[in-house]
């Protein structure tokens, strides 16, 4: 049930003006059952100076794209409100005039575009406005008969406008409704949402949150919950077999996704997603049309519904399934399309957002691990809305038609063109064995920065956790994530190989990078030192590029792996006969796979580094003593000595095997496999050729 979250403490403290907007704002969004992530808008009435020091009444309205839960002052834009009223007496107006019009009213060219729904809130004659969106107002707006049932819910306190797509010709309507009702305390949008207002802050929040509740108490007195979307069908898989068969045909929907634009996959298992998919009536309700318009750019009108009775649990049927379901799914849409495009519309891909499957629950894609919970999460208020709409009667939704010119209106694609530009690595994943290590870490920050998602995968799961929460923080949400991994265990590998496919859908760049180095005369070398060299550098990347391989050939959307090498790969180190040898092996395996891959779309290639001392955990323990003591000098001299010896007389830090690590799998080198690059500063006696 939604709560009153207002802290009047909290609130006490602000300044009085865009401060409260702010505070109520956030609170707003702070529940998603009241208004959807992205959605819904506020506002508030003030009196400020103008440029010319006079002072004129503004109206302070949430900026496009901007989401009430975490938005600041900044995101909210002030026009003056003498410039807008008279707009009320038009008959008519475009978005294209609304939105060049409402241009000139602002009072600040650096505030962002106003909302799509400025003139609602302007047309209103009250201080503080708020339309959301919440599940049970939704619930009731969708509902066959909710014009009904509101009569015994509101009396004659509401405002009913049946569903016009937002713009001036719906505020219009609003305003009108309001001025002849004076008994009105709000307006229920059909299959769309609510207003609200107060004279205060508080008291407009205060408001909203009550007729929610009224509204919820209605609905949940109706609701039953055995007989929810016409009762149970199918159980749910046991969590540990969820996980197994969905780690096993998340790279299958994550290719089949991918073939226009690669997509990031995650699954959802919440118990509200599980009751729907595994209800009689899961398939003919969620063909129904999106829940609120606000839902389609991310969800589309409709999810894909998979087919499967879980009690069988038969995987492959399940991969023929999705395989068949998600290629009609995108036929239908481009079909869709076609239907209704207008002059100059761009498809979007026709890849589903939304896969839904009994037993295992709801599988959500997006260009990144954000997006795709973006999509999740407002199913997720499908869902509850479609639980609130069937107890109240039938559950309805926009046209086809309708819902297409919300999905390609030109003012919401606006909002998807404040997102940062893609970059190289964008939509792509990385798994990256020694994560929290130099090369690893650098590795991993390099990719990030380029747009990609990063698997750290580390013996050392405290280093690597930490340094994944740093980067979630600095590059956003989801982009990084940490395994605990020892390479020379197959089961271990295999495991975290499936969590990368349970959180991204797949992987499409290994850094295979994991390290260790030992160094002894060949007539000291113990079959235990060959043995952990042979075990971690050849046996680790061996298990690490093969459980790659087979997920990327499950995805069919090719990949690109790097070894990290040495320059031991090619030249014999002294006193290093276990590790040179281990080297020089995971190099030719490199090769091998790389042989083939190619038919696979999969591309191998190695990094050469040499002496990469900054950083890593393997110059820091007794390597570099012995590695001292192979060339007759002191620890502390090693670094000078390293960098005398090389051509160019420099050092090597992790950021330039990094750099060398991204050019690889990069599209630069879409056609180079099977290749090495040195990154030693220029060794002689390494040269390749």
């Amino acid at each position: 049930m939604v709560a009153n979250l207002w802290e009047k403490s909290e609130a006490a403290n602000l300044e009085s003006g865009l401060s409260e907007l702010v505070y109520r704002s956030n609170r707003i969004g702070a529940d998603r059952a009241v208004c959807n992530w992205g959605g819904g808008n506020t506002s508030m009435k003030t009196v400020e100076k103008d440029f010319r020091g006079r002072d004129i009444e503004v109206m302070w309205v949430k900026g496009s794209g901007s989401d009430l839960g975490t938005m600041k002052s900044q995101h909210f834009t002030g026009l003056s409100l003498s410039d807008i009223t008279p707009l009320f007496e038009r008959e008519e107006m475009s978005d294209e005039e609304m939105v060049g019009y409402l241009s000139h009213c602002m009072i600040d060219s650096k505030h962002p575009r106003a909302s799509i729904e400025t003139l609602l809130h302007a047309f209103l004659p009250f201080k503080h406005v708020d339309h959301t969106h919440p599940d049970a107002i939704i619930s009731l707006c969708c509902a066959h008969n909710g014009r009904e049932l509101a009569d015994e819910i509101y009396g004659e306190r509401y405002v009913w406008v049946p569903y016009v797509r937002p713009g001036f010709t719906l505020s219009k309507m609003i305003a009108e409704g309001v001025r002849q009702n004076p008994k009105a305390e709000l307006v229920l949008m059909e299959k769309h949402g609510l207003v609200t207002w107060g004279e205060t802050s508080e008291a407009c929040y205060n408001k909203t949150i009550a007729i929610i509740q009224e509204a919820e108490a209605y609905i949940e007195a109706k609701v039953n919950e055995g007989q929810l979307y016409g009762g149970k069908q199918y159980e749910s898989i046991a969590a540990e077999d969820r996980g197994r068969i969905l780690a096993e045909v998340m790279p299958v929907i994550r290719g089949a996704v991918s073939d226009n634009k690669k997509m990031i996959v995650n699954v959802d298992a919440a118990e509200d997603v599980l009751a729907f998919v595994n209800s009689r009536d899961a398939k003919t309700l969620s063909q129904v049309g999106a829940a609120c318009p606000d839902h389609l750019v991310h969800t589309k009108m409709k999810p894909l519904y998979i087919e499967w009775n879980p009690e069988g649990q038969d995987v492959d049927a399940l991969k023929a399934a999705l395989l068949q379901g998600i290629a009609a799914y995108k036929q239908e849409y481009k079909a869709y399309f076609e239907r209704n495009k207008h002059e100059g519309d761009v498809m979007f891909e026709a890849a589903p957002r939304v896969i839904l499957i009994p037993g295992l629950g709801m599988v959500n894609t997006g260009k990144s691990y954000a997006m795709a919970n973006v999509s999740g999460a407002l199913y997720h208020r499908a869902i509850a809305v479609m639980r609130g709409a069937t107890a109240l009667g039938e559950f309805v939704s926009l046209s086809e038609n309708e819902s297409y010119n919300v999905e390609y209106w030109p003012l919401e694609l606006y909002k998807l063109s404040l997102a940062p530009a893609e970059a190289e690595f964008s939509r792509k994943v990385a798994f990256i064995t020694g994560g929290a290590g130099g090369i690893g870490s650098a590795a991993a920050r390099k990719l990030l920065q380029d747009g990609a998602h990063v698997v750290l995968a580390d013996l050392n799961l405290e280093g690597a956790a930490k340094l994944a929460e740093e980067w979630n923080q600095q590059y956003g949400e989801g982009r990084a994530f940490a395994v605990k991994m020892d390479v020379t265990k197959e089961e271990e590998v295999q495991a975290a190989f499936d969590q990368c496919a349970l959180r991204y859908g797949g992987v499409d760049i290994i850094v295979n990078n994991a390290g260790l180095a030992t160094s002894s005369p060949f007539d000291e070398t113990s079959l235990a030192e060959w043995n952990l060299n042979m075990n971690v550098l050849a046996t680790g990347y061996f298990l690490v590029a093969r459980e790659a391989f087979k997920l990327m050939k499950a995805q069919g959307i090719g990949g690109s792996m790097v070894f990290v090498g040495s320059k031991n790969s090619v030249y014999a180190g002294k006193n290093a006969a276990a590790y040179s040898t281990a080297k020089a092996a995971e190099i030719h395996l490199a090769r091998c796979i790389a042989a083939e891959g190619g038919q696979h779309g999969i591309r191998v290639n190695s990094v050469l580094p040499d002496a990469v001392l900054q950083g890593s955990a393997i110059w820091n323990s007794s390597w570099r003593n012995e590695r001292a003591a192979a060339y007759g000098i002191e620890a502390d001299q090693l670094e000078e000595y390293y960098r005398k010896r090389t051509t160019l007389l420099v050092n090597v830090f992790p950021a330039d095997i990094a750099e060398a690590i991204a050019y690889f799998a990069s599209s630069k080198a879409e056609k180079t496999t099977g290749c090495m690059i040195t990154v030693d500063g220029g060794v002689p006696a390494a040269f390749t050729r």
